[in-house]
Order: C-alpha cells, then sequence, then structure tokens
C-alpha cells in the first residue's frame, strides 16, 4: 500500500524543516556500528544539523568528539557542552585564531592545516600558552581541492612545524570527497581504498620525521556507506549520515533512510501538471549534481511520490510538473520534499521540528546557523 503524499505534519506552518527522530536515530547507530566494528572512533562533522543538541545525541550514541568547519560553529558546539572538536578546515587570521585560543578553558579544539602561513599565525597567537595548540595536516586524496597533495611539500611542512615549540602535530586527515562523483558503487569503493592508503601512506611519511602520529583521519557519507576501513585508520568524520539526502540516497538506490524534509505548501495549480509550492531557493537551495553516483536532477524529491523531483526552482516558489499527482493534491494541501543537498538546506533555517509517527516532537534551535567565520 504506498503511502499517502500529503504529509500528516499539517499543523506545522511553511517552509519548515522537518527531522524524522526515528530515522535519524537509526542512521545514527549503523554509523556509530560501523565505527565500533572497525575499532575506529566516529568524530561526526555537525556542519549537517548545526545542532548542538543534535550532536550532543551523537556523542551519547558513541562518538569520540565532533567535526566542524569554522571557529563560529566551535564557539556555538563549545558553549553548549561539546568539549572534544577538530575544525577540518585551514583557518587563516589573527582575529580567527585569537577567538580559537579563547575556547581552550571549555574544550579540546585541535584543527586542520596544509601551509607555513597557518604555522606562523598559531604559532604567534598561542605563544605562551601552557599548552600547544595541536594540529593536522590535511592530505589531497582525489578531490582537487586543499590539502597537501606530494611527500616533499609534507616533509617541509612537517619540519617546519616541529620548529615550532607551541603547535603541535598530531597526525593527518583527508576527505575523499571525489567519491560523490564516482561512476557506480565499484568505482566508489576503489576510489574510497586508494584514498585511504594514500593517508595512510603520508601518515607513515609524518612518522619517519620522528612525529608520533595518533590521529589518522577520513570521511565522506557516500563511501562509507559503501567501503571497508583499511587497519591504521583511527578515526572516521562522515556528517551527511545522520540526515541523508536525495544525493545519498541515489548512491544507496533508496531513499527510505531520508529523516530530513521540507514541509511545504500547495499555493497553486495554474494548469492540469503544474503544481506550485511555497519553498524555492530560499528553502531548499537550488544545488544539483549532474554526475556521479550522487547525481541528483531536479532541485528535490517529493516524498512518498513515485519519483516525482521539483522541475524548477525560483526564490519563493517550487514548480512541479505532474499531471498524477496534481490529481491527488489541492490547494492547501502540504507535502514535504527531501532536499538534494542537506547540509546547506539545514543552514537556511532558524529551527527545525523534530517530528514521528505524525506528531510533532520538539522545536530545535539551529544554533550554527549562519556562523560561517
Amino acid at each position: 500500500m504506498p503511502k499517502p503524499v500529503v504529509s500528516p505534519y499539517a499543523a506545522v506552518d511553511t517552509p519548515a524543516l522537518l527531522i524524522d527522530e526515528n530515522l535519524m536515530l537509526a542512521n545514527i547507530k549503523a554509523m556509530q556500528d560501523k565505527a565500533n566494528r572497525y575499532g575506529v572512533s566516529l568524530r561526526p562533522h555537525t556542519k549537517t544539523h548545526k545542532m548542538p543538541e543534535l550532536a550532543r545525541l551523537q556523542t551519547d550514541a558513541g562518538a569520540a568528539g565532533i567535526t566542524v568547519a569554522k571557529v563560529g560553529e566551535a564557539e556555538v558546539m563549545a558553549a553548549n557542552g561539546l568539549t572534544d572538536i577538530f575544525i577540518a578546515n585551514q583557518i587563516v587570521g589573527r582575529g580567527k585564531l585569537e577567538r580559537l585560543r579563547a575556547l581552550r578553558p571549555k574544550a579540546k579544539v585541535r584543527l586542520g592545516i596544509d601551509n607555513r602561513h597557518q604555522v606562523d599565525e598559531l604559532a604567534a597567537v598561542f605563544a605562551g600558552e601552557p599548552a600547544p595548540i595541536e594540529v593536522l595536516i590535511e592530505i589531497e586524496v582525489g578531490e582537487i581541492r586543499s590539502g597537501i597533495a606530494e611527500e616533499q611539500p609534507l616533509i617541509d611542512l612537517v619540519d617546519y612545524v616541529k620548529s615550532k615549540k607551541n603547535v603541535l602535530l598530531k597526525g593527518v586527515f583527508s576527505h575523499e570527497g571525489h567519491t560523490y562523483k564516482a561512476r557506480d558503487i565499484a568505482d566508489c569503493v576503489a576510489l574510497a581504498r586508494e584514498a585511504q592508503r594514500r593517508t595512510l601512506h603520508m601518515a607513515d611519511v609524518v612518522r619517519s620525521r620522528g612525529i608520533p602520529v595518533d590521529t589518522v583521519s577520513i570521511g565522506a557519507t557516500p563511501s562509507l556507506m559503501q567501503v571497508d576501513i583499511l587497519a591504521g585508520i583511527t578515526e572516521i568524520r562522515p556528517g551527511t549520515y545522520i540526515f541523508m539526502d536525495v544525493g545519498q540516497g541515489s548512491a544507496l538506490g533508496d531513499f527510505g533512510t531520508c529523516a530530513a524534509t521540507v514541509l511545504a505548501t500547495v499555493i497553486s495549480k495554474p494548469t492540469g501538471e503544474r503544481i506550485v509550492i511555497d519553498a524555492g531557493a530560499k528553502a531548499l537551495t537550488s544545488q544539483n549534481r549532474s554526475t556521479g553516483i550522487c547525481a541528483t536532477y531536479g532541485y528535490g524529491l517529493v516524498k512518498n511520490s513515485a519519483n516525482v523531483r521539483l522541475a524548477g526552482m525560483f526564490d519563493e516558489h517550487g514548480i512541479i510538473n505532474d499531471r498524477e499527482l496534481s490529481g491527488q493534491l489541492a490547494v492547501g494541501d502540504k507535502i514535504e520534499i527531501i532536499p538534494n543537498h542537506i547540509c546547506p538546506c539545514c543552514n537556511l533555517y532558524d529551527k527545525a521540528y523534530l517530528v514521528g509517527d505524525g506528531q510533532t516532537i520538539l522545536t530545535l534551535n539551529i544554533l550554527c546557523r549562519g556562523k560561517t567565520q
């Protein structure tokens, strides 16, 4: 029996971000179980949800700590009791680093580096501190973004860090984000394994310079949903897994684990097939991917539909062209849209509604929204 396309959460005003509690908790458990099975630490990337309450759910389930992208996110998480934080990004600028130094009484914070400029700024800001600031060097493994790609530049940076008494190198990290564009699952697994091997090799290069390595960290949801974790990896940092989205569902061939949706109201039916909803780019984002196992088409998937996608997007309007679905809906009905990419979608909202079994359970404040500095 197909599930009804009209949402049971009609009492919630729209557009609104909904989180299905049961699906979210199952996703949290599944990734924690995998980390436990391979004997690695799970350090989820909270840029996906930006909510300290959900970060605490993840740590309560067994996560060793959390990952963030920016100092602003770290400040909010630390103020809300998250005490073990890794900033998986290159933080540049004395002002930001001084804010990072001010966090130390509240939380243990590490950050990523890949250049001497950062090291010089860290050395200056943390001069005179009772303990050095701990860092991990980012390794570029195929995404073609930030990170060290070759052995000699890595050796040079390791030796440079060694010359700074108040900057302490603890290991390496990488992000196999290029697996989103894998041709198929076999290609995803091959790319992820090669990324792990490269990260492990670069960790050995660090050790060859006399540095004890306590952390070899990897992370991207599509690869970690598919691949085994090689011996020597100590930590994984997936983010999207807590909610999933159209991209992740495409990789799995199943949208049943997608816990986050945008609730929208049908506001117009100008033709026999056109449906207009009150959720556009400012409620869903307009991101999509054109290639790979996480490819999306359109601008979001109508939950419980026959694979109906949003065909168009304006700032405040979403457009669906489907005659059969139009026949099921009336102006005023509310439907749920699974976003193509949930991370930027969460950043569009001040609050989310935790829901389940037709009931609204709790309102969650998205406290890290807009904390991009």
